[in-house]
């Protein structure tokens, strides 16, 4: 009997061994696999920082001011000055839209009269 406990124990051990093996490889894979993906997300960032930078660049004012003299008899757009802006306050904002009174109430202090229901 004590053999069979024996070889029953070395199986275990060799397939817990073989379990802890593959979930190694498992493992080692799953690390390279974010590395490579923390890389892509890295280089991703580089690329959104080199676009920001180019887009700062396209859109500078003097550049700008540049193509808009350049393109005025096409386009005809203006140079932006600071007088062709408004304030705030010029603004005219449309007023709410009173709803007409279709279900009035009569509120008043004195209570309804003893012929009344006062539901």
């Amino acid at each position: 009997m004590r053999g069979v406990l024996y070889v029953f124990a070395a199986l275990a051990v060799i397939g817990l061994g073989f379990w802890a093996y593959q979930e190694n490889y498992k493992t080692q894979q799953a690390i390279k696999d974010t590395r490579l993906l923390h890389a892509k997300i890295g280089a991703a960032h580089e690329r959104i920082n080199i676009l920001r930078a180019e887009w700062a660049y396209l859109n500078r004012p003097d550049r700008l001011r540049d193509l808009a003299e350049l393109n005025f008899d096409r386009l005809g757009l203006l140079p932006l000055m600071p007088d062709a802006f408004g304030d705030v306050k010029d603004i005219i904002e449309p007023l709410p839209e009173i709803l007409p009174i279709t279900n009035p109430i009569d509120v008043n202090s004195i209570g309804p009269s003893n012929d009344e229901d006062p539901l």
